[in-house]
């Protein structure tokens, strides 16, 4: 497995911090894939997951969103940024060289190669707004990826995911200017104040993003005729729940939908919920189940190409 650090030019001329993961040899190639991170999550945190599919023979590109880890300084002082921006923008930087490596293999042996975008909760709730992603991609695997409005929580969890996008993302965002990271999950880093407002507003909003008018024009999740397959975890309460999840499948009227749940003791653990998925610790049970399904499903996912 090869890692080649790199940066991704978005639209707007700002520089992302990414990281490409390649198989040991070319002539192993089986696909590209993007992996799209959680709200604030720094991209390090999905690198097994990245290697694990680069032995396996796909071409792993992970990047920082802008703000976030090692692109922080692609927002300029006093600069803020919308989640909206992650995906119009930095999203779109990443599925561009995505599908400029997969068109350069592609030439230079004369065999399709197909485009894998794997999306963890934002990283895969916001891709019907990336420019390009139903002509680009061949196949979406969602993983925790959710219509994130607090109606869509039952019993206690909704009240505290009520109290977090009505008070506290609101309240925190005006005394520090900022949601800061330890809130938001084990992963996340400091939240700019932009991206928190617009988070708690969708999560306020029945429909989350798909009930802000001012993206009407921008959707296109219904665009999108390749698989689907989106994976739910049994306990996480907090971030994901089931009917979250199948929220975000209904929106994929003309693609192959697949709803995947997947259970603690079916790992034989306690816990996964929402961040577990892309443990090192859980990677051999647990990452070949998420895989299996969807390259079942996209027969260019399963194709090697070969030196010529």
């Amino acid at each position: 497995m090869r890692q080649r650090k790199t940066a991704l030019r978005c639209a707007d001329g700002r520089l992302l911090a990414a990281t490409w993961y390649e198989p040991p040899a070319d002539d192993e190639l089986r696909a590209v894939a993007v992996v799209g991170a959680a709200t604030a999550v720094p991209a390090g945190y999905y690198r097994y997951f990245a290697e694990w599919l680069a032995l396996r023979g796909y071409a792993v590109l992970t990047f920082d969103y802008r703000g976030i880890a090692a692109s922080r300084t692609a927002l300029q002082p006093g600069e803020d940024v919308r989640l909206r921006d992650w995906a119009r923008l930095d999203m779109a930087a990443a599925l561009h060289a995505a599908d400029r490596y997969r068109n350069t293999a592609q030439h230079a042996r004369g065999q399709p190669l197909g485009l894998l975008w794997v999306g963890h909760s934002l990283g895969g709730n916001a891709v019907g707004l990336v420019p390009g992603f139903a002509e680009k991609v061949d196949a979406f695997l969602g993983v925790a990826a959710q219509v994130a409005y607090f109606g869509h929580w039952s019993g206690w969890a909704r009240v505290q995911a009520w109290v977090f996008f009505h008070a506290m993302l609101p309240a925190l965002v005006c005394l520090l200017g900022r949601a800061p990271g330890r809130v938001l999950g084990p992963r996340a880093q400091d939240l700019p104040a932009g991206a928190a407002w617009e988070w708690a507003a969708w999560g306020r909003t029945p429909g989350f993003l798909f009930g802000d008018q001012s993206l009407d024009r921008e959707r296109a999740y219904h665009q999108f005729t390749g698989p689907v397959h989106l994976w739910s975890i049994s306990d996480d309460h907090l971030f994901g729940p089931a009917a979250a999840v199948d929220a975000l499948a209904d929106q994929f009227e003309a693609a192959q939908v697949m709803r995947h749940v997947l259970a603690p003791q079916d790992l034989d653990e306690k816990r996964i919920e929402h961040f577990g998925p892309f443990r090192r610790d859980l990677g051999a049970r647990l990452w070949p189940r998420l895989l299996a399904p969807i390259e079942a499903a996209t027969p260019r996912l399963a194709m090697r190409l070969h030196s010529a």
